[in-house]
């Protein structure tokens, strides 16, 4: 197993750690493995690590050091003063300041959701700092095909009132606002599991956190978009990455992660065949595993058994 270049002194438990002015919630665990740091970067814009906590997290700590933390005005973090303060370069300069605590030079990444978004964005900004990169169910919010894709997905799940309602909306972003206004929580669960019985667990652990998407994230993103799209920055990051990707997957899916796995210079897409947009909840063991090889033998030796693999 890969060790790192560096002595560690990370010591397992819960912190809060004030970072540029915002207590952020950290969580070591695994520090007895001594590997490299696996940061867990979450989804949303917004969401938490409650649930990753409770399923593929405690599986990966078994072999690797994993550090969580979540993002400003997010989970158990604290909130900026200014609805202002959220933009893909703040959460950027919080990583950093969150690795200095941390004291270690290098790091790997395994970014879910938007949380494979802004690791991209990490490792463009500060490459020198990563080694390799999980992306799972990865978003790129500033494609249209992405809102397409949720829309798609939307309407393949929903009845036929639903789609008439949503098509009589003309233009992307105004349907697309209306889809979400328009979906029930049912379809909502629809649109991101495909067992349900996963997705009633799943909500079960949202309503048992207590925690909340306040929306300011995201609309803080929207308000402070970055300068250049990620998607034409994507040649420039020249780490190797694996993404994971379910077959079901209706929230960013399929289409979303070719274009990243087309245009990055070093990576692999495994595809699983039983998942929506969560396959470390729909297929854990498998989504451990995966992870676990492609970190220690950089996905060229992954076996097709643990998904479909495309080169």
């Amino acid at each position: 197993m890969k060790r790192s270049l560096i002595p560690l002194n990370l010591t397992n438990g819960e912190y809060l750690v004030e970072i540029n002015g915002i207590q952020h919630w950290v969580k070591i665990e695994g520090s007895e493995q001594e590997t490299t740091p696996l940061v867990i970067l979450h989804g949303g814009p917004g969401g938490n690590h409650y649930v990753f906590e409770r399923t593929a997290g405690p599986l990966l700590s078994k072999s690797r050091t994993l550090v969580y933390y979540e993002q400003r005005g997010c989970g158990r973090s604290g909130f900026p003063v200014s609805e202002n303060d959220y933009s893909i370069e703040l959460l950027v300069k919080d990583f950093i300041e969150i690795m200095k605590w941390l004291k270690v030079e290098r790091v790997d990444l395994l970014g879910y959701s938007f949380g494979g978004e802004l690791a991209l964005e990490i490792a463009y900004a500060h490459p020198e700092s990563i080694n390799e990169i999980i992306l799972s169910g990865p978003s790129l919010m500033d494609l249209d095909i992405h809102k397409v894709v949720q829309i798609a997905g939307f309407l393949t799940v929903a009845n036929s009132l639903f789609a008439v309602k949503g098509l009589e909306i003309l233009g992307v972003e105004e349907l697309y606002k209306r889809v979400w206004e328009l979906a029930s929580t049912e379809m909502v669960d629809a649109l991101l599991f495909e067992n349900q019985e996963i997705a009633r667990k799943n909500r079960q652990w949202w309503e048992e956190s207590k925690l909340r998407n306040t929306g300011l994230l995201a609309k803080g993103l929207q308000t402070n978009p970055v300068t250049t799209p990620l998607v034409s920055r994507l040649k420039g990051i020249c780490n190797p990455v694996l993404i994971i990707t379910g077959i079901f997957d209706r929230n960013t899916g399929i289409p979303v992660s070719k274009i990243i796995h087309g245009n990055l210079p070093d990576s692999r897409m495994v595809t699983f065949d039983r998942s929506a947009h969560f396959p470390d909840l729909e297929e854990t063991d498998k989504f451990v595993e995966v992870i676990n090889g492609f970190l220690i033998k950089r996905v060229s030796n992954i076996n097709p058994a643990e998904g479909h693999q495309i080169q």
